[in-house]
């Protein structure tokens, strides 16, 4: 089975803020958080079930070396990404979200 992968345009903003971040602080730093995000995508995109449930049917996965988490849903035959969000961050707000 063939899982797609849907990413909120909420996510895409979380996603490209961090990239900026990450480059403002060292350069290419950004590159290689973006290269570990699409690392575990396509983990989740394999093996969807994999990350705990955090709230309801929201699952979290960890970036390795980044301290980030992938908000997402799955449903059948599809990811849908929520938030890419910083551990500190409080997720409250993505539980809210309807989808």
């Amino acid at each position: 089975m063939t899982i797609s992968l849907i990413i909120r345009p909420e996510a895409e903003r979380d996603l490209n803020e961090a990239y900026r971040w990450y480059e403002q602080q060292f350069d290419g730093l950004g590159q290689e958080f973006v290269i570990c995000i699409d690392a575990v995508l396509s983990v989740i995109r394999r093996t969807p079930k994999i990350s705990p449930k955090i709230y309801k049917d929201i699952r979290r996965a960890l970036i390795r070396r980044f301290p980030y988490g992938i908000f997402y849903i799955f449903e059948r035959d599809k990811v849908i990404v929520l938030a890419f969000l910083h551990t500190r961050r409080d997720p409250g707000p993505i539980s809210g979200l309807v989808y």
